[in-house]
């Protein structure tokens, strides 16, 4: 059997480690791709609504700079919802 195949999924030559199932497997990188999806909406927000909200960076936050970040991270989750849903609905 070649290192491709699917009962060689997750075993690794010669490891010794226990044979991971193709459901395990898909279990694994789908939790692996949030992760990776998280951060880095997390860093897109970060980025853009630091840019766009923190005027004068201080060791804390004014009022004003406070309510723009709640106000475009809000914006950023609602418009990658809609688009989210688009997609989704288009490959139905």
């Amino acid at each position: 059997m070649d290192s491709f195949s699917s009962s060689s999924i997750g075993s690794g030559a010669g490891s010794g480690s226990p044979q991971m199932s193709t459901e395990d497997f898909m279990d694994q990188f789908k939790t692996q791709l949030a992760q990776a999806y998280a951060q880095e909406f997390l860093e897109t927000v970060r980025e853009k609504c630091f840019d766009k909200c923190i005027t004068k960076p201080g060791s804390s936050l004014s009022g004003s700079e406070s309510s723009c970040i709640s106000r475009c991270v809000d914006r950023y989750i609602e418009a990658t919802g809609i688009v989210s849903r688009s997609l989704f609905n288009a490959q139905r």
